[in-house]
């Protein structure tokens, strides 16, 4: 190893010293690299081996490569989805002494998938629509705390399934800037105006490749961007007057940023100096609304959506649970501890391991109950648990590709066998379950 070379990190990793950074990355060994699907980059990048995790290295100037990870670093203090730094390395020299680019080394983000890898053939536009949502929560979650990206697009987002959507992650941030007086208008409308240049090129990609379901309008579902975009900022940050009879207004505000998935820091208020009229402006909106409550109660963290869908689930258990009681609120924390333990738990415990790596344990939960509610529908009655989550595991999961690590060349996905097991003997590491209280 070269004695120019120098690591920047927050902790080091002794790994990260064995790495071949005398090589050239497009030259590493097999036994040092893991394929994974990736997007469209300008720089040269791969997934490799990091004490028993997966790592994406980039290579790219030693100043971008520091710039872009401080940037990873403030974007994760303000709690912002974006990939997590690990290194810079620099002062690289090959066998012969010549210069090598430095490397940004960041975390593989677990679960998550380029947005080419969240199809198998074709794009479909309902898919296409909810990437399109997901990338505009994104970017209005980086304005919210003064971020221009200057480089918006699906190929520098990753994306994690979230219940029946997605979550968006940015995974680029080289081109940022962070601006902590805000962005003006016209910054943000820059920002915008590329993300939908950028979304547009990318669908007419796939449509000329084949890979857009035909029909699909590749303008129209770049357009989308802008209207989830307006929509969602103009209920985080618009004014609103009403009436002092009319009060419910604002409680009626709260509610519908709540149900979006935003907690108010701070509210601005004002009344007329008649005091006839109150207008009132959101100044402080955090994401996470329903993940901070679940983790709360149950101490899991997950995804917006799926932390919504939990919560349903565990409100319904609670309701069923104190049904016959005259308080239903005085008992939330030991009642969400025995959904924890009684419900969640015990379908998790049931996934056979060798398909564990296929979706987040949230996630299956999650689909495990919309199984459960089709095949109620499709046979008139009601469906156990139980027996909801055998025919899930059977029938869906088992032919479901890994999205821990999916594994295969650079750019795309290789077909995973199907393997056969028989959940009703599956043996778990864990404790038993009692299929009882999965009704």
């Amino acid at each position: 190893m070269t004695e120019a070379l120098t690591i920047t990190a927050s902790s080091i990793d002794p790994g990260l010293l064995v790495l071949p950074w005398r090589t050239p990355l497009a030259d590493w060994p097999s036994r040092d690299i893991v394929y994974l699907p990736k997007g469209i980059s300008r720089h040269l990048v791969r997934f490799a081996n990091l004490s028993e995790r997966v790592v994406a290295i980039k290579e790219t100037t030693a100043e971008m490569a520091r710039r872009e990870y401080d940037m990873l670093g403030s974007l994760a203090r303000l709690d912002v989805p974006c990939v997590d730094r690990v290194a810079v390395i620099d002062g690289r020299e090959d066998a012969d002494g010549n210069p090598l680019p430095a490397a940004l080394v960041t975390a593989h983000l677990k679960f998550s998938l380029p947005y080419r890898a969240l199809f198998t053939q074709v794009l479909r536009p309902e898919t296409a629509t909810r990437l399109v949502d997901a990338l505009a929560v994104l970017l209005v979650r980086l304005h919210n705390v003064g971020f221009f990206w200057g480089d918006v697009s699906l190929s520098n987002t990753l994306f994690r399934r979230d219940a029946g959507a997605f979550a968006a992650y940015l995974v680029d941030a080289e081109t940022g800037e962070l601006h902590e007086a805000g962005l003006t208008p016209g910054q943000r409308m820059h920002d915008l105006d590329i993300a939908r240049t950028n979304i547009a090129g990318e669908i007419m990609d796939l449509a000329a490749g084949g890979r857009l379901e035909g029909g699909a309008d590749a303008l129209a579902i770049a357009d989308g961007i802008m209207s989830a975009y307006y929509s969602l900022w103009a209920e985080l940050t618009d004014r609103e007057t009403f009436s002092v009879s009319e009060a419910w207004r604002l409680t009626e505000r709260v509610e519908r940023l709540n149900a979006l998935g935003f907690d108010i820091g701070e509210m601005a208020i004002q009344t007329t100096a008649d005091g006839e009229r109150v207008s009132i402006q959101p100044k402080v909106v955090d994401a996470g609304h329903h993940q901070r409550r679940l983790i709360r109660l149950t101490g899991l963290d997950v995804e917006e959506n799926q932390a919504r869908r939990l919560l349903n689930d565990l409100d319904e258990y609670r309701l069923r649970r104190t049904s016959s009681r005259a308080s239903e609120s005085d008992d939330e924390e030991r009642l969400a501890h025995e959904w924890l333990t009684r419900v969640f738990e015990p379908v998790v415990r049931a996934i056979p391991w060798e398909l564990r790596a296929k979706l987040e344990p949230a996630q299956v939960f999650h689909e495990v109950l919309e199984h459960r509610w089709f095949r109620a529908q499709e046979q008139s009655r009601s469906i156990p648990l139980a027996e909801a989550l055998s025919s899930y595991i059977d029938t869906e999961l088992r032919h479901r590709r890994d999205e821990a690590t999916v594994m295969g060349p650079p750019t795309e996905t290789m077909a995973l066998p199907v393997i056969t097991a028989d959940i009703a003997t599956h043996d778990t590491d864990d404790d038993e379950i009692d299929w009882r209280d999965l009704v």
